[in-house]
């Protein structure tokens, strides 16, 4: 009764939704595209070319590691114990070792991607070593003493190093090590940084070799610079300790800020303790640049230093170091410093005072910035082929961490921005920075796959994985997304249906240079034309661009410096393009109508597009120019509209509220009361007024907006939908629907209003039509879906976190889904509902999940992309120097380093292991009665294919050799059988001729 009662109230008079049972409501958990939580560490491997990201615990998800890889690659690996956070990652081989909050290591196979071993040692760990040539992983406790962890046979080895930092200070028991490094050059040593200082320990003679402590004397401005600390005795806490690449010195890092170098071959001193702005601050009177604030008249506190990296070229010799931190907090450039030092002078013929002005006055200095309000607290160099020297050799680029969580890319060493478009997986692009804004828009496939913009990029950084073999495409319409970032760009890509994407590629959009300055430009709305593949995008300064795809005609130089934007009128924007950037969506049009930010957008099909500003006002813009060719407000409409009312009207206090337009849409319909079918425009606003305009085609070429009229919800309207009343298929705006207005094309249409209280059904523009309230709860979200082409329905998201669909016309519940354990309810208004029954929500402020509601119920399935390439070698590790072993340094390999690390008594490894139970298992299986064997298989192996073929092969040879020895054989008896013939007849002949003579003479 209520569908025939609807039906007839709305004009629909066919079920629309039909076919659509309650079983089919069960939603999918299909994808995961970012990160859960804050990004607190990196690190990268250049063999494999993968980069893991580590997150913390917090309220939108557990702390877990994520590894990409080229194109979509992407694995996450959970942590072994909950509410745990990523401390620390590094690279070894085929292995992947964390150590986290709860001071576990957690070692991961990058071939089987999973957890295969976790360990917790009795103590805090508070520093990890690793070195890709080792199967060892070094722990540093906080009482000083060092482990070490067996990799491969995934337990504590027997070595142990005890505090060496009581060999200085035995009073010193609160002594942890906060760093480890391996030796660049020679891996039988080893630096630990303690909280007292630093220590050289040599694995081949067991102890210490060198002691490196900081002394400020009385004074010495030291670090920090504090007048009120000159005058006394001061030993800093050592917070990073690294190597020189060739190990001839090393540089220590302290809390006041002190960077010290100090020479590790002949008697250890320290050559040089410097800040990044002053030099000799630990020599008494000293000059120090001035501490106190220029505006403040306050002291000026530094930083922290968080990391340090001491890079190599090609050359060890030529360096540079990278810094983060250290800069004073009133430093009007914050970011990382690079001292370029450039070659090292020669060690063995090189005095004390060159090696001090090295280390004084760098070759060049400079400063790597960052966006402002954020500061870099790790960061993770991309070496360009080899992970060895702590993995800083000949780096092309730096991907820094910020005290937000957000990252940042930098190119090496010239510290230029670098865009993550393409260069790295669209999950990282979600804090490179922050997510803000999505939407999504319907494009045809055919027009997707054309959509691959040229620009210049430099080498890529991630290369490593191969995709999993995905699902068959499932629709032809691609469901593309726009996602809206902090610092005003927009990335297209396509989220998929949880089947095969064909392309991948990511379209970026630089909304900054195209407004025309690069300060305050926050994008507040978005739409994207499928078929047109135009793109309208509001800002929140009141601007309207209007991106086209084309080229750009000054590719490579730098355009003009761009012109004010005209007031309330379209500017010419088409040469406001990045010189990289040589085909791609180009800016074509701006509209500055400084009329509050921008509220609604839509940009159609069909060459209009149309936006809501909060002050009141809308505007529709030709492309065909452009032209502006309508502006008004929306209180035009709104306050004497005609015809009937779908609620009470409104009391003068609540007319005079302020009123602007929310949502925004084109469609191709009859209206009430005509006969033929139009162009029309829809513009609902915040309190519930829906204005319907003609667009109507003018004598002069141009096209032209008439009101019609307008109809009054009960609420703010954030859904409108065009419906063809007879086959439920949208009644949109599109280019085929226009072109058949020619041919008279009568489209039987109605709109379908959804508002967070209720659900409106009615012809345009002024009908009545049908609804229905939500009663205990608020819709934030909807959308019409389609059900195998066949059947049509409603769509929404609840505030109760549920996801409820609704039949069309009836409007009655068809079948209601809890999506809040995997969707975060209080971003439901941010979600959005394709037309092919996906959901995209955020599950945090940088994650998204999609969801497909036509399925059975499945949870997240796990990736089947691959990470590990067996090919991919590991460069040799570098040796000792000339000098070094001129100086009689003994070197030792890393086989010498397991004998002297876990002594001759090593357990077996799993590998070795089960080799051994499958040989037992072949001999076994080898002695059984009747049992066949292959003559040459090699005993106790599983024999490939491909060895089975050569072996095959080579035996064939083998024979084919034996045959041609027989064939020589033969032929040489033959020689010798006819040689021995021919004797035997010779001799014969001359018997018979001598028996004649004798004969004849009677003898």
């Amino acid at each position: 009764m209520a569908h025939l009662l609807r039906g007839k109230q709305s004009g629909v008079q066919n079920d629309l939704s039909a076919g659509i049972s309650p079983d089919y409501f069960k939603p999918d958990d299909l994808a995961r595209f970012g990160v859960n939580s804050q990004v607190i560490c990196l690190a990268y491997d250049p063999v494999q070319s993968l980069l893991a990201v580590g997150t913390k615990s917090s309220q939108y998800g557990p702390g877990q590691i994520y590894v990409f890889g080229r194109q979509r690659v992407q694995i996450t690996l959970p942590l072994a114990r909950p509410g745990a956070n990523v401390k620390t990652l590094q690279f070894v081989a085929e292995k992947l070792v964390c150590l986290t909050s709860k001071h576990e290591i957690c070692v991961y196979s990058l071939e089987h991607r999973k957890l295969l071993a976790s360990h917790s040692p009795s103590g805090v760990v508070t520093a990890m070593c690793t070195d890709p040539m080792l199967d060892y992983a070094l722990l540093g406790l906080s009482n000083g003493e060092l482990l070490a962890y067996d990799l491969d046979r995934e337990t504590l080895a027997p070595f142990r190093i005890p505090n060496l930092w009581l060999q200085v200070d035995a009073k010193a028991k609160a002594c942890a090590i906060v760093t480890l490094q391996y030796h660049p050059r020679d891996i039988g040593s080893l630096l630990i940084g303690y909280t007292h200082g630093a220590v050289i320990y040599s694995f081949k003679m067991a102890k210490a070799t060198r002691f490196f402590q900081y002394e400020i004397p009385r004074g010495a401005p030291g670090g920090d610079g504090d007048p009120a600390s000159v005058n006394a005795f001061r030993r800093p806490k050592l917070t990073q300790a690294t190597w020189h690449p060739t190990g001839t010195f090393v540089m220590t890092g302290y809390d006041d800020s002190s960077i010290v170098f100090w020479d590790t071959l002949k008697d250890g001193r320290m050559i040089m303790a410097r800040t990044l702005t002053d030099t000799n601050v630990a020599t008494p009177g000293a000059p120090m640049t001035a501490s106190l604030g220029s505006s403040t008249g306050m002291m000026s506190v530094k930083e922290p230093l968080f990391r340090m990296a001491w890079c190599a070229n090609q050359d060890p010799e030529d360096t540079a170091i990278v810094i983060a931190g250290g800069q004073s907090t009133q430093s009007p450039t914050k970011g990382l410093t690079l001292f370029e030092m450039g070659r090292t002078p020669v060690y063995a013929t090189s005095t004390w005072d060159s090696f001090t002005k090295y280390f004084d006055s760098p070759k060049r200095q400079r400063i790597l910035p960052t966006p402002p309000g954020a500061e870099v607290v790790d960061f993770c160099c991309i070496p360009r082929a080899t992970p060895h020297f702590a993995g800083a050799h000949d780096p092309i680029a730096i991907v820094a961490v910020l005290s937000s969580g957000e990252l940042l890319s930098l190119s090496f060493p010239s510290g230029m921005p670098i865009s993550p478009t393409n260069q790295l997986h669209p999950s990282l692009s979600f804090v490179h920075p922050y997510l803000k804004h999505i939407n999504i828009g319907t494009t045809p496939r055919e027009r997707w796959l054309g959509m691959v913009e040229r620009r210049q990029q430099g080498p890529p950084i991630l290369r490593g994985g191969i995709e999993g073999t995905g699902r068959l495409r499932r629709h032809e319409s691609r469901s593309i997304v726009q996602s809206t970032h902090a610092d005003g760009t927009i990335r297209l890509w396509d989220v998929g249906h949880g089947d095969e994407i064909e392309n991948d590629k990511v379209v970026q959009v630089d909304v900054q240079r195209a407004v025309g300055h690069f300060d305050n430009v926050q994008v507040t709305q978005t739409s994207l034309a499928g078929a047109s593949g135009e793109l309208a995008v509001g800002l929140k300064g009141g601007e309207l661009i209007v991106f086209r795809w084309g080229s750009n005609k000054n590719q490579g130089r730098e355009p003009p410096t761009p012109r004010p934007n005209q007031q309330g009128a379209l500017t010419n924007v088409t040469d406001r393009v990045e010189p990289s950037l040589s085909e791609g969506l180009i800016p074509a049009t701006l509209l500055d109508q400084k009329d509050g930010p921008v509220t609604a957008v839509k940009m159609s099909d069909v060459g209009f597009a149309a936006a809501g500003f909060e002050g009141g006002s809308i505007a529709v813009i030709d492309m065909r120019g452009p032209a502006l060719i309508y502006s008004a407000s929306v209180h035009e409409f709104s306050k004497g509209h005609k015809g009937g009312s779908l609620r009470r009207r409104a009391s003068s206090g609540a007319a005079a509220k302020p009123e602007w337009a929310t949502q925004i849409e084109f469609s191709v319909m009859m209206l009430d009361g005509d006969d033929y079918s139009s162009i029309l425009l829809h513009v609902g606003t915040n309190l519930g007024h829906l204005g319907t305009f003609k667009i109507l085609p003018d004598p002069s070429g141009r096209y032209t907006v008439q009101y019609v009229g307008s109809s009054a919800l009960d609420n703010k309207i954030m859904y409108i939908a065009p419906i063809n009343a007879d086959s439920g298929k949208p009644a949109i705006a599109s280019q085929g629907a226009v072109s058949s207005l020619r041919t008279g094309l009568r489209v039987n249409g109605v709109l379908l209003a959804v508002t967070p209280t209720s659900i409106h059904i009615f012809r345009p523009a002024t009908a009545k039509g049908a609804h229905k309230s939500f009663d205990s709860f608020f819709c934030d979200a909807a959308s019409v879906v389609r059900y195998q082409d066949q059947s049509y329905a409603l769509v929404g998201l609840f505030g109760d976190g549920n996801a409820r669909m609704y039949s069309i016309p009836a409007l009655r519940e068809i079948a209601s889904s809890k999506v809040s354990s995997i969707l975060d309810v209080r971003r439901f208004s941010d979600a959005v509902i394709t037309p092919t029954g996906h959901i995209l929500g955020f599950t945090g402020p940088s994650e998204l999940a999609l969801i497909s509601i036509w399925g059975v119920g499945a949870s997240l399935p796990a990736s089947e992309d691959r990470l590990f390439n067996p090919q991919a070698v590991i460069p040799p590790r570098p040796t000792i120097s000339n000098i070094q072993w001129v100086t009689g340094t003994q070197y030792i390999t890393p086989a010498d380093l397991d004998t002297l690390i876990s002594g001759p008594d090593r357990p077996l490894s799993k590998r070795m292991i089960a080799q051994q139970a499958a040989d037992a298992e072949q001999a076994r299986l080898g002695t059984r009665p009747g049992a066949s064997k292959q003559p040459g298989a090699p005993a106790g192996s599983q024999e490939t294919y491909w060895a089975y073929a050569q072996r095959q092969i080579q035996e064939r040879t083998e024979k084919l050799g034996l045959v041609g020895d027989s064939m020589e054989n033969l032929e040489q008896n033959s020689s010798s059988w006819a040689d021995e013939a021919s004797k035997f007849v010779g001799k014969q002949k001359r018997g018979l001729a001598t028996g004649l003579i004798k004969a004849k003479f009677g003898l």
